[in-house]
């Protein structure tokens, strides 16, 4: 359709000083480029102005934009079907008069040579004599000098946006590609100007029409953006306005706030919800950022335009908590008053990942910092979101964590362990103060601070002292020459067994509280384990796990654990489990130790308040025990002990490589034992009974294994573990003797019917009374060997029990022939070995062995190591080696 000729128009744009882009006053979306008839300019370009062209454009755009004009058009160009004309202003003001008379505008030469119309003859004769008059006055294109400006149109070197960063200065927006990318032609001076594509800091609008290159198509505008087009245009399009220059945007582009005369255009923009703010530039504005979220959250409170979905977060509301793990350097464990547990992650923060080389060394130190802050400390938990389970993660919350009024995330950032997360638009699952954790991150990284450093950190290798017996010795004098050795658990193995780091000495130990036995836990939550054995584990969690501790450390058990104290804040921890009737006193080891009051108190402070293990505590059956107890506790004393020896009928089944003879009593137990192995053998040769344990074993764990002999199943204890073979030592618990094997040759013994509840084990240790072996290898494996081919040719012998010894576990013994008449007191196996010489009499008697019970036998052994020296027999064939 054709255009009118004449009619009214608001102008738009000015391309140059001579042509105008004019809209429809009832429609804006019609446009119409007018050039000035008769008239021309100098002209704009990339590639460099002509002398005057932008003060020519200044003039007239300074004069008509934004302005509605009556136009007349009086002749159209065939070629480029460009329409020429006048137009005049509102006031009155002529268009192109004005310009020439400034002189902004030349007359062409060849204005009217074609034309017969008398007006508009006059008419150019006038402009003729307004140029005429410029000239002679050197008004505008005729001034003798001036006009040249030179155009920048990029940043160029990066050390020109650190000149001009930070600065304001004035400039004209010349073209607007969409709500928030605008072409700015700065004023650096009045010789130069700056003209780059611009984006509006603090924000980002919807995407308008654009075509595609590759296909010759458009893709489509998004919702709202040609409004926001819009609403750019109609305000700043050839306005005047104050940029801020504030830096570049990875693709090289200029972000700036561009200031209208009413204020920031990017806040309008937002308050009427046609943009949202954009994280990037948040470093860019800093405290300038919050004007701009204000904005946005009063757009999203009215659901305007591109908020109409939104949904209003509650505020969050703050509980106190205790955090009781640190998992990882961004995520932790907090208990409330309840004692109920949940795990949060720091909104908008994220640790070292494992994946980014520069990130990955910083993992454990960023850990510790998070550790030392906030391990048992109360907190304040402000929930800000939720994630939902997703691609193999759990559910999880999100949410800002204080400590003492500071706020943790942030310290993490500021320190150069945490990076900021990159939230989607979308996302509202943030920290309130987002903005204050992307300035923190920018000011680590220029301190190169943390995983911004550029290097990796000097970490401190911690080696494995409980590792073997061997390494353990290596380190035990050191230990146990320092008092309240400076450490932090790191995992809770059971109640009272724990892995300590002692970074002052750069190892890590596996320490056993000593004094007490707690009560084994479950593999896992769902796995009973022994009674109360989950319960001391969790207070051992509770109360020791990551925390700063204090260890002694008194000896070394068999598998290279070491044996001590644990202090968590001054207060012994083996004192808390006794306590809370989590464990029990383990008499020996607890007076070895020098704990034994103190454990004893505890103690009896639990049977009395009936706690944990003590819930069925009879105060009358303890008083009996403690009766029965008397002689053996009487052995301490040095005073001989009065001793009345019991005879019963035992088994030998086996003798180690200690001397130590396993001894099974005759009776009851026994015929229970062949009940149970008959069921036993019936429950593992079922195919459906085939099954492996779960997991390592460790040691202490009961499971049940074929021996090798015989290839009969039977009940056993794990006594070591190697981890690297998986292979497992264990003791067969009713008959004592000792097997190595595979893991998977292992099965579990969880079946109540054939637990040591129901039967318990039946090899006891023993040693033979009033003798000492020789420890010489060569006499030793002779004794052992005699007393093998000895004990084994018999089914029963009969032993007199000369005295228990309930501290180290064993029952000290002498042997005799089962047979009629019964033999005398010492016509035994002891003597037999004497008269070997494959023993001796002991030179120093304990207590017990003073007592006149065994003066007699005393004798007849002395007598019996005599004629064994005479003979040179065993260990005397080099005769008597304790002659001084």
């Amino acid at each position: 359709m054709a255009q009118p000729t004449s009619g009214f128009g608001k102008v738009k744009s000015v391309l140059s000083g001579d042509t105008l882009i004019l809209t429809n006053p009832n429609n804006p979306a019609l446009e119409r480029t007018l050039s000035l008839a008769y008239v021309s300019a100098p002209r704009l370009s990339k590639d460099g102005d002509e002398r005057f062209a932008f003060d020519s454009r200044e003039f007239l755009r300074a004069l008509v934009v934004g302005k509605t004009v009556k136009f007349k058009v009086h002749y159209t160009v065939p070629t480029s079907q460009r329409d020429y004309g006048t137009a005049e202003l509102q006031d009155g003001t002529q268009l192109p008069d004005a310009l020439v008379k400034a002189g902004w505008l030349k007359v062409r030469e060849d204005a009217g040579k074609k034309e017969e119309d008398e007006e508009i003859l006059q008419r150019i004769e006038t402009l003729r004599e307004l140029e005429s008059k410029a000239k002679s006055d050197s008004q505008g294109l005729w001034a003798p000098e001036g006009g040249l400006i030179e155009v920048q149109n990029d940043l160029g070197h990066p050390q020109f946006l650190e000149e001009w960063k930070g600065k304001t200065l004035d400039g004209v927006v010349e073209r607007v590609l969409s709500g928030d990318r605008l072409l700015v032609r700065i004023f650096l001076s009045d010789k130069k100007h700056l003209q780059v594509m611009t984006l509006l800091a603090g924000i980002r609008t919807p995407s308008t029409a654009r075509p595609i290159a590759s296909t010759g198509g458009t893709q489509p505008a998004e919702e709202h953006g040609n409004e926001a087009k819009a609403f750019v245009e109609s305000r700043l399009l050839q306005r005047r306005v104050k940029v801020q220059l504030l830096g570049a945007s990875p693709q090289g582009q200029l972000v700036a706030t561009v200031l209208h005369p009413n204020g920031n255009v990017a806040e309008f923009l937002l308050q009427e919800g046609l943009a949202r703010c954009n994280d990037f530039h948040s470093t860019l504005l800093g405290d300038k950022m919050a004007a701009l979220r204000g904005a946005e959250k009063k757009a999203q409170s009215s659901k305007l335009r591109l908020h109409k979905n939104h949904v209003a977060k509650a505020d969050a509301k703050e509980a106190e908590m205790t955090v009781s793990k640190v998992i990882s350097a961004d995520t932790v464990l907090v208990r409330n008053k309840t004692g109920e547990e949940k795990r949060i992650n720091f909104s908008s923060v994220r640790g070292p990942r494992t994946n980014e080389a520069s990130e990955a060394p910083y993992k454990d130190e960023a850990k510790e910092f998070l550790r030392k802050k906030l391990i048992g400390k109360h907190v304040k938990v402000a929930i800000d979101g939720s994630k939902p389970a997703s691609d193999g993660f759990e559910a999880r919350d999100v949410a800002t964590v204080t400590q003492n009024g500071k706020n943790i995330g942030l310290a993490l950032v500021q320190e150069g362990y945490a990076s900021v997360i990159r939230h989607r638009k979308d996302d509202t699952d943030r920290s309130p103060n987002y903005d204050e954790l992307l300035a923190a991150q920018e000011t680590a990284k220029e301190e190169k601070k943390g995983i911004w450093s550029g290097k990796a950190p000097k970490l401190k290798a911690l080696v494995d002292a409980s590792e073997n017996v061997q390494r353990a010795k290596l380190n035990l004098g050191t230990l146990q020459r320092q008092k309240k050795i400076p450490g932090v658990v790191d995992f809770c193995k059971s109640g009272s067994r724990f892995t300590v780091l002692i970074p002052r000495e750069s190892i890590k130990l596996t320490l056993v509280l000593a004094g007490i036995r707690a009560p084994r836990a479950g593999r896992s939550p769902e796995e009973k384990g022994e009674p109360f054995g989950n319960e001391a584990l969790e207070l051992a969690n509770k109360r020791c796990n990551q925390r700063d501790v204090e260890v002694d450390v008194h000896d070394i058990d068999k598998i290279g654990g070491f044996i001590g104290d644990l202090f968590v804040g001054r207060e012994s921890f083996a004192k808390v489990l006794v306590e809370e009737g989590l464990a029990s006193v383990h008499q020996y080891s607890a007076e070895k130790s020098g704990n034994a009051a103190e454990l004893n108190a505890a103690e009896k402070k639990a049977k009395e308040g009936r706690k944990g293990l003590w819930h069925n505590w009879d105060p009358s059956q303890e008083q009996e025990e403690e009766e029965e107890a008397v002689p053996s506790e009487s052995a301490q004393n040095d005073a001989p002990v009065n001793i009345k020896r019991e005879y019963r009928e035992i088994s030998v089944t086996s003798i180690d490589d200690n001397g130590r003879i396993k001894i099974q009593e005759v009776g009851q137990g026994t015929a229970l034992l062949d009940q149970l192995s008959s069921k036993f053998q019936k429950f593992h040769l079922d195919p459906k009974n085939n099954l492996r344990l779960k997991g390592a074993p460790k040691a202490g764990d009961l499971v049940a294994a074929k021996w090798s002999e015989d290839g009969c199943w039977y009940r056993a204890r794990i006594r070591s573990n190697d981890r690297t073979a998986q292979q497992a030592e264990v003791v067969f618990i009713d008959y004592g003797n000792t097997e190595k094997f595979p893991w998977s040759d292992l099965r579990p013994l969880d079946q109540p019917e054939f637990n040591t509840q129901k039967l318990k084990p039946q090899a006891a240790d023993a040693s033979l009374s009033l003798l000492q072996l020789p420890t010489a290898p060569q006499y030793f494996n002779e004794t052992k060997a005699f007393l093998t081919d000895v004990l084994s040719g018999r089914a029963k012998w009969i032993v007199s029990y000369d005295f228990v010894d309930n501290k180290e576990g064993l029952t000290y013994i002498t042997i005799y022939e089962d047979k009629e008449p019964r033999p005398k007191a010492h016509e035994s196996i002891n003597r037999e070995v004497l008269l070997e010489g494959l023993g001796m009499v002991p030179r120093k008697l304990k207590a017990w062995e003073r007592s006149p019970a065994f003066a007699d036998i005393l004798k007849g052994y002395k007598e019996a190591e005599s004629e064994a020296k005479e003979n040179r027999a065993g260990m005397w064939e080099y005769g008597d080696l304790t002659e001084d």
